[in-house]
């Protein structure tokens, strides 16, 4: 596949998944959503505005790791690579960081390294391309 071409599964699942996404970001924003979510907030690489995306928790102290399903061909991978610098939303918590992608680390290892297993096996069951991304979250203050 080539840099910036989308796969069939993944614009399936992305037509798919859309509804479900948009409850769960308005349940997260809302501080309403289960724990084994949070709000991913990126800064858009085209428009610069502020674009929200739910994920799993990876919450592990002052580090947020999450695996994108869908490596490159995400929306918020592709901000991040344009502006690292991203806010995530625990609970009812923001907190700031700097977003790396770890495109040598064993996705499915990491995976299942997170809090919540069972959110962590539907990624890795509809995944495409995973990616790691590891963000450094600022010491809560």
């Amino acid at each position: 596949m080539e840099p910036g071409e989308r796969s069939v599964k993944y614009r399936l699942l992305r037509l798919g998944l859309r509804g479900g996404n948009r409850v769960l970001r308005w349940a997260l924003e809302h501080e309403v959503a289960p724990a084994a979510f949070a709000l991913l907030e990126t800064t858009g690489r085209r428009t610069g505005l502020p674009r929200r995306t739910p994920v799993g928790n990876g919450l592990a102290g002052d580090t947020f790791w999450l695996v994108a399903a869908h490596g490159a061909q995400a929306d918020f991978v592709r901000n991040l690579h344009a502006h690292p610098a991203v806010r995530v939303k625990v609970g009812t918590v923001w907190r700031s960081g700097t977003a790396t992608l770890l495109p040598e680390d064993d996705t499915d290892l990491r995976s299942r390294t997170l809090p919540y297993p069972w959110d962590a096996a539907i990624g890795r069951a509809i995944a495409t391309t995973p990616l790691t991304v590891r963000i450094d979250l600022e010491p809560r203050g």
